[in-house]
């Protein structure tokens, strides 16, 4: 379930059915579809080779490789447009893919069209990942925004502002005075909106790159979407000394929308793969993802325990690959602690990843947050941060306290890109390695602090040595 959704549950800030009241709803547009996930045998036919990288990747990307001795491979060719041709023939709709996984998500309006197109020789497998709702909500203008931030708690002593208690729990305090504050590097943010991201005075200083939506429907704007991802960009870009300055005021970002904040399906597993690939050929370093998965609306679909292996899920493999590309995930372990389920979500189980829970300002884990370990016996979560809560900049441009591992973990993730810009020589590998031992549970992790609450400065000196 996502962060987002479990948070508002625990707030009790506003009772739900008041929060369901004067919605206006629409029948989704062009009436009942479905989206297939459509996984290929093979690339042949595909117009691109390994030799010439630079007619797929960036230049960016491809340095990120070179400087970190990695090699591009097959998993970086585009899908064959021979087979995209031969999938569009049987009248489906091509509105996402994976070259990773070398995957086509198509939609069609007839169920049986997924017979037919499994019959297709060059077609391994065929699933149904969504369904369209009868109606969704009729999207509202932009929330009106305040031009001066409100102070909840002012901590004006400190340059950091309001931002102090999170940033000098983990260390990053010293490492911005020493001047490496994210610089040089690229994060995305991969969330459900980003609610006047793009016009709250408190966040003009973003260095942004870009913004892209990979979800189906794509929405008109992203900037008028839910406000969960601005909140969580403004614990790393937020830059008003004395006010509030996130953890990495300095490095560069890409808002990415992989979320549909109304159904809950495998499609949005899609969307993140498509995101995160994006991000690789555009050069990104670093991602920031507070989502999570492992019931759907289908409960035919859900994912069981046994699955949280790294390898059962698709977003999971997808975000295993990352490193390899020489990036570095922080996912949130997510927000079930206190429900059934408990356990950590899909993507956190994946492989070479930072996986990140929630601890108070005692430094004690919040009840909110979710478990290990995995079903294949590793740790989880990797580290904690301050989530419980966690000062943050809203939609409407004001300070507030907001709970769940989705703020604990761009707190991470922006403090990462510190570490990383004072030690640009270390790999994706290393730079998870280095975090995880500099927690104050490192030498005896377990599943609910994991390896413990990074302390940064203490990771970078160590690196010295």
């Amino acid at each position: 379930m996502k962060d987002r959704r479990l948070l508002f549950l625990l707030l009790l800030f506003i009772p739900l059915v008041l929060m369901a009241e004067g919605e206006k709803r629409k029948r989704f547009p062009g009436g009942r579809c479905y989206l297939f996930r459509l996984t290929l045998a093979d690339k042949q036919g595909s117009p691109f080779d390994i030799a010439h990288p630079e007619a797929f990747l960036s230049q960016r990307s491809l340095e990120r490789r070179r400087r970190q001795g990695l090699s591009v491979d097959s998993t970086d060719l585009p899908i064959s447009p021979v087979y995209r041709q031969l999938v569009e023939a049987e009248g489906v709709e091509i509105v996402s893919q994976s070259k990773w996984q070398n995957t086509l998500l198509v939609r069609s309006k007839r169920m049986e069209t997924l017979k037919s197109l499994q019959k297709l020789p060059f077609v391994v497998e065929g699933v149904k990942v969504w369904t369209s709702p009868d109606s969704i909500i009729q999207r509202r203008p932009r929330a009106h925004y305040k031009t001066d931030m409100t102070l909840l708690d002012t901590l004006s002593e400190h340059h950091e502002g309001a931002g102090y208690e999170q940033l000098h729990m983990l260390g990053g305090d010293e490492l911005h005075r020493s001047g490496f504050r994210g610089r040089g590097i690229h994060i995305a943010v991969l969330d459900g909106g980003f609610m006047n991201a793009d016009v709250i005075p408190s966040l003009k200083k973003t260095r942004l790159q870009g913004a892209a939506d990979f979800v189906y429907p794509r929405c008109e704007d992203i900037f008028k979407e839910t406000d969960h991802g601005t909140m969580v960009l403004s614990t790393m870009a937020a830059n008003e000394p004395t006010l509030f300055v996130g953890t990495a005021p300095e490095a560069s970002y890409w808002l990415l929308r992989t979320e549909e904040t109304e159904t809950e399906t495998p499609a949005e597993e899609d969307y993140w793969t498509a995101a995160v690939e994006f991000a690789d050929s555009a050069g990104v370093d670093i991602i920031s993802s507070s989502l999570g998965y492992h019931d759907f609306n289908e409960e035919v679909m859900n994912y069981r325990y046994r699955e949280l292996d790294g390898r059962s899920s698709f977003i999971s493999r997808s975000a295993s690959m990352l490193a390899q590309k020489g990036m570095v995930l922080v996912n949130s372990a997510g927000n079930d602690g206190m429900g059934t389920w408990k356990k950590i979500n899909v993507p956190a189980d994946a492989f070479d990843i930072l996986t990140v829970g929630a601890v108070s300002s005692d430094m004690q884990n919040a009840a909110f947050s979710s478990i290990g370990p995995t079903a294949d016996g590793r740790v989880k979560p990797d580290i904690m941060a301050l989530g419980s809560p966690t000062t943050v900049i809203t939609g409407r441009g004001m300070l507030s306290k907001n709970i769940g591992t989705s703020f604990s973990t761009p707190i991470v993730a922006g403090l990462v890109a510190c570490l990383w810009q004072a030690l640009p020589q270390k790999t994706a590998y290393e730079i998870i390695d280095i975090v995880r031992r500099c927690g104050n549970n490192a030498d005896y992790p377990d599943n609910v602090f994991g390896y413990g609450i990074p302390d940064f400065w203490k990771a970078y000196s160590d690196a010295q040595e």
